[in-house]
């Protein structure tokens, strides 16, 4: 039975990939900061899911959570950088620098911390990893100058860790997604109002929807990679190019 360690399952893409993974006969390791929400899922999911609670920032803690796992999920055979976040939405000239370097040490910093920590015993076992990035990482838009280009390094260093690991069978896969109804705009904005117009009459990607997709990319044969999938509900595009008019 293989083992998937998930970062960031206390809600959204990471909620339904545990569940996910569990359903199709995986142990899962899932990582959050809110240990209520850690302990129902702990109780739908059973003993083939293990919980730890720190969070991704603080490295002492995560190696303390990780050197501490119980004997039967010490091998880890797929990394899920799933945790991460989006802050604010203003022009660059109006953002709040705590926003943004709340975003590089989440989205950034932790995710290339937990995949270095991880790398050697990935290796030992030919696993995979699974970067969470998004299509913001190749298409910018008004209020995402940060989130964006966290998420383009995501997609840059998933790219290149193939590039290092070749040869060693350790696959990896940046996945993409598009519109995908979550709590993500709400805590982005704090609204509900705003959520509800953004992804009204869309009929947005679920959480649901990339789990099984993270699950597709898994249960690929080992000889094969997946590099990059991008992934949007059928009612989202590419919008036209900005155009400001003077006078």
């Amino acid at each position: 039975m293989p083992t998937a360690l998930i970062t960031g399952v206390t809600a959204g893409i990471g909620e339904a990939a545990a569940r996910a993974f569990v359903g199709a006969g995986w142990k899962v390791i899932g990582t959050g900061r809110r240990a209520d929400r850690l302990a129902a899922l702990k109780d739908e999911l059973g003993e083939a899911l293990h919980t730890l609670e720190f969070d991704i920032r603080d490295e002492a803690a995560r190696d303390a959570a990780l050197d501490g796992l119980p004997e039967a999920f010490r091998d880890i055979d797929l990394l899920i950088n799933n945790a991460g976040l989006a802050l604010g939405l203003e022009p660059a000239q109006a953002a709040k620098l705590s926003n943004w370097t709340t975003m590089i040490d989440t989205n950034i910093a932790s995710l290339v911390s937990i995949t270095h920590k991880l790398l050697p015993a990935l290796v030992a076992r030919k696993g995979a990893i699974i970067n969470l990035s998004s299509v913001a990482a190749n298409y910018p838009y008004p209020g995402g100058n940060v989130y964006g280009a966290t998420k383009a390094f995501v997609r840059q260093f998933s790219l290149n860790l193939r590039s290092d690991l070749i040869g060693s069978g350790v696959r990896v896969c940046s996945i993409e997604p598009g519109m995908v109804e979550t709590e993500f705009t709400l805590v982005r904005t704090g609204s509900r109002e705003t959520s509800d117009q953004l992804y009204g009459g869309v009929n947005p990607m679920t959480a649901e929807d990339i789990a099984a997709t993270m699950l597709w990319v898994a249960q690929q044969p080992p000889h094969l990679n997946i590099n990059a999938l991008e992934l949007m509900p059928v009612n989202q595009a590419w919008s036209p190019f900005l155009v400001h008019r003077e006078g």
